[in-house]
């Protein structure tokens, strides 16, 4: 008898998540089998008023939605959020990974990008379970459109590109590489999924640290026997990597 084919899902991009935290709902990418990457902002506690505080909600209020159509095939809890210190309310630090309660067989994952830096002028494809009010059509999971980076900072990426409400956590791709470069953080939108607004992504390279202590973690670790991923530390450790880099590229 022969053994029984795997599991795959047709769409390239059923990597992108949608994910759901009481009223708060925002896009993920399964980057390992027990692994979602996000912003950090969509899982910050909010206030009675509904804005950002410094805090993680609990990971049980999360929901991980599978598919990529309006209606999930799937759906996913969650054991623990990993995120650096900074960030709650977007900005540099803006990233976080959720550690499942199981693993997911079957699904495409997509490599992330941690040790190229982004370079002025890459051209980059935001995806987002997003809706602008003017849409006609229902959620779904959309490429969006985008414009190569026009400025590259310590911990975030800035270029224009077509954001919806919901698009926020979602990955943009390196058309080079197709890897994750950077998830969105902040933008400028209307009411129209046409208009290409100024947009924010948070590095990926520049918080190497925080993709060490999901791994950790999701091997067994419990998130408080493990050191914060200082935002402070991270930045230092950034400039002295950048510093080192210069150096060798002088010395060729």
């Amino acid at each position: 008898m022969l053994p029984a084919p795997e599991l795959r899902f047709a769409g390239e991009d059923d990597f992108a998540v949608r994910i759901v935290t009481g009223s708060v709902t925002c896009t993920g990418s399964l980057v390992a089998d027990d692994r979602v990457l996000t912003a950090h902002h969509c899982v910050s506690g909010r206030s009675a008023q509904g804005e950002i505080e410094e805090r993680e909600v609990d990971p049980a209020a999360i929901h991980v939605e599978l598919g990529g159509d309006v209606l999930p095939w799937g759906e996913v809890s969650v054991r623990a959020v990993v995120t650096p210190n900074c960030g709650h309310a977007g900005g540099d630090g803006d990233l976080a990974i959720l550690v499942l309660t199981r693993k997911l067989h079957g699904i495409p994952l997509r490599g992330v990008e941690l040790d190229q830096a982004p370079v002025k002028g890459d051209a980059l494809v935001p995806i987002g379970f997003g809706r602008c009010a003017d849409a006609s059509d229902g959620i779904y999971r959309k490429r969006r459109a985008g414009s190569p980076v026009r400025k590259v900072l310590d911990g975030h990426l800035e270029l224009d590109a077509a954001i919806c409400p919901g698009d926020s956590g979602g990955p943009a791709l390196s058309e080079a590489t197709g890897k994750i470069v950077g998830v969105v953080s902040r933008s400028v939108m209307d009411s129209s999924e046409a208009t290409l607004g100024a947009t924010e992504l948070a590095r990926l390279d520049a918080f190497r640290p925080l993709f060490a202590t999901a791994a950790q973690v999701s091997a067994g670790t419990s998130l408080a026997e493990l050191p914060p991923v200082e935002c402070r530390a991270v930045a230092s450790a950034n400039a002295q990597r950048a510093k080192s880099t210069a150096s060798l590229a002088k010395s060729r």
